[in-house]
């Protein structure tokens, strides 16, 4: 009887390790990793969409779902400075820097390496894409080092001096054809130069226009979020056996979710607008998600820096707002083509998030989250005597 119960314990054993395998072995093929980014896209922003009629593909279709707690180094209630910072390097700031640590906020002597910096060291294109100013806080998350999110024109230099493959964002002021072309990046202004861009050219893309919405208006030349992540997608993938690591934001859920007190009937009246922003952000998740589903080899994690509005359904069944600000809600994690990121339901701390996804990568603990030197550091060592 003892011996039954001990095969009867083996292969139970042995089943369920068999039943884990082909998770594990598919883990071990990914090559390309895209961060989708909804800023400010809380559970209630999905339900308010619902309401409106729009069955959304990111809360119907994902293969893994979980929550991400948001908070920062210094409040309970991140901004999207560190909360962005969170995502891409894997630690936890002070609100309104950006890719410094809260010991050195000036990034003189060391600062954390974000998930883009580390993919290029690697050999992997890179790209950046969003509906907000390509110096705004996330994408500066992705892509910089600064002491003070609002440094706009530093943020933008520094990204010129980066060697991503491409920056596509709103019109920023600060990056004009001469000086993107100085840095070896093609400029392209709107969707047909965007379309004609070929593979292993590097492009600075600054659009106009309300390009974030489901539908772009037809006075604009502007391509949609979902026509950037599908042509990025296109100028990363091609011809490249090393992969690539492409983050998406679509900054208007937030944007359209801050509001003024004293207007809350005019901001009552922009739920609309805020609704078009989900729906604009999940037309581009489904996009990337039909990518990576054909492609097999690519992980796809959506989730939000944070919530905005404290969204809430009344007791007469309508969505409103409670707050103009941030809060410290949870928000959701979708995940699409690698379910051993988390366990199903899980609450997570938003920057566990980029370091789970290294791992998928295969990289190390060495790899990511890590130090590099920091602007003075750098400069120091540059100076340095080669030794004889």
């Amino acid at each position: 009887m003892k011996a039954k119960r001990i095969c009867s314990i083996l292969l139970a054993a042995a089943v369920l390790f068999a039943a884990l395998l082909p998770v594990c072995a598919a883990d071990k093929t990914y090559r390309n990793v895209i961060i989708m980014i909804g800023d400010g896209m809380g559970e209630n922003h999905l339900h308010l969409a619902e309401q409106y009629g729009h069955t959304l593909f990111m809360n119907t279709q994902f293969d893994l779902r979980g929550q991400s707690r948001t908070r920062s180094m210094s409040h309970d209630i991140t901004d999207s400075a560190a909360g962005g910072t969170a995502l891409a390097c894997g630690v936890r700031i002070i609100n309104q820097t950006v890719g410094v640590y809260g010991a050195d906020p000036l990034g003189a002597f060391v600062c954390p390496a974000s998930f883009t910096e580390v993919a290029a060291e690697h050999g992997m294109r890179t790209g950046i894409v969003t509906t907000d100013k390509n110096n705004g806080a996330t994408p500066a998350a992705f892509s910089v080092h600064v002491l003070y999110r609002k440094q706009y024109e530093k943020i933008s230099q520094q990204q010129l001096n980066t060697t991503f493959d491409l920056i596509w964002g709103a019109e920023d002021g600060y990056v004009t054809p001469q000086n993107a072309a100085e840095h070896g990046f093609t400029f392209v202004s709107n969707k047909e130069e965007m379309e004609a861009l070929k593979p292993g050219s590097r492009s600075f893309g600054q659009f106009s226009g309300e390009f974030w919405r489901a539908v772009v208006p037809e006075e604009s030349d502007a391509p949609s979020l979902a026509e950037m992540s599908v042509k990025a997608i296109e100028l990363l993938n091609k011809d490249n056996p090393n992969g690539f690591f492409l983050m998406i934001e679509g900054a208007h859920i937030d944007k359209s979710s801050h509001r003024s007190q004293k207007r809350r009937a005019d901001f009552d009246n922009k739920r609309e607008s805020v609704v078009d922003a989900v729906v604009g952000f999940d037309n581009a998740v489904r996009a990337v998600v039909d990518f990576a589903r054909k492609d097999g080899h690519t992980a796809v994690l959506v989730t939000a820096d944070h919530e905005t509005g404290n969204l809430m359904k009344d007791s007469d069944g309508v969505y409103r707002y409670h707050t103009d600000e941030h809060t410290c809600k949870n928000v959701p994690v979708f995940v699409f083509g690698a379910t051993g990121l988390f366990k199903r339901g899980e609450r997570i701390a938003n920057y566990t998030i980029p370091r789970r996804l290294a791992r998928l990568l295969g990289w190390n603990k060495r790899d990511f989250p890590r130090t590099q030197d920091g602007s003075f550091t750098a400069k120091v060592k540059s100076k340095l005597p080669i030794a004889a």
